[in-house]
């Protein structure tokens, strides 16, 4: 689906925002936060074992960083899942007021259509951004051999301050464990360290129990030396040997991300559509 048939469609459910508001007094007035180890009890709600971002859920039940949001505690209707400014959404969108989602301002919402009306009226317009997933299955296309001078290795605890040294645009690689120190002790990353500066990373963002959902960086000054594919191709040599495949999920139009998958060799298997949501509800400002 383009952007402009997602639009169109998503013009569509704005219609029906009026009838949403009306009968929002039947719905609870906002989500609640319940501890993340009742995800064991809602599991039925995200599935498991899938490639890509479906594995956020997952993550966060076995330990990850993440938060999860309920429309009420006992027998919740509507659940999400937070972590690293990623969402899942899902059960029914008619137990939820149009500010319920409040919570969830500022992040990038992965739900069904049919929870576009309450986004719209919590948010505004919702941004739709297509976004990809591939899975390993290949060799890379190229030995990835770091150059010269280069050491490519597993992150261990005392690579925090390396990691925390990190160029402000790259700290979302660690976002998914907490900051620094707790991706550096989780023993899901890889580095590529040039002059005992990091270079590059690569981590498991999101891990699920069949697939491991990568994410990498470069600092800007040593990119289109393969230091990030070096770390992938490190990466994916635990991730095979803890038993589960690698997973890659990206923007549509990242097609440096796109081809670092391709030559890291992951493959498409599927598309999707998440939602990026304004950092404050248009509702709560106004009153």
């Amino acid at each position: 689906m383009d952007l402009d048939s997602v639009g169109t469609q998503y013009a569509g459910y704005a219609r029906d925002y009026a009838g949403f508001a009306r009968a929002a007094v039947r719905r609870s007035p906002a989500v609640i936060e319940l501890p993340s180890s009742q995800l064991a009890v809602h599991a039925r709600a995200f599935p498991v074992g899938a490639p890509g971002p479906t594995a956020l859920a997952e993550h966060v039940a076995t330990g990850g960083t993440g938060r999860l949001w309920a429309d009420r505690a006992v027998h919740p209707r509507a659940l999400a899942v937070d972590c690293a400014g990623h969402v899942l959404l899902r059960g029914d969108p008619a137990a939820l007021s149009p500010d319920a989602l409040a919570p969830l301002a500022g992040r990038y919402i992965e739900a069904p259509d049919r929870f576009l009306p309450v986004l719209g009226a919590s948010f505004g317009p919702v941004v739709p951004w297509e976004r990809m997933v591939y899975v390993r299955q290949e060799a890379p296309v190229a030995d990835p051999r770091p150059p010269r001078g280069v050491t490519v290795r597993r992150l261990n605890p005392a690579d925090a301050p390396e990691l925390a040294a990190l160029d402000p645009d790259s700290a979302w690689i660690h976002a998914s464990w907490g900051g620094p120190v707790g991706l550096a002790a989780s023993g899901y990353g890889w580095g590529a360290f040039h002059k005992g500066r990091l270079a590059a990373v690569a981590c498991s963002y999101f891990v699920g129990s069949a697939y491991e959902d990568i994410a990498a960086v470069t600092a800007p000054d040593q990119r289109r030396r393969q230091l990030a594919l070096a770390c992938v191709a490190g990466l994916c040599a635990d991730v095979a040997a803890r038993g589960r495949g690698a997973s890659w999920s990206c923007s549509r139009h990242n097609r440096p991300s796109r081809l670092l998958a391709w030559n890291a060799g992951f493959r498409l298997v599927r598309e999707y559509t998440h939602y990026a949501t304004a950092a404050h509800s248009p509702r709560l400002r106004a009153a």
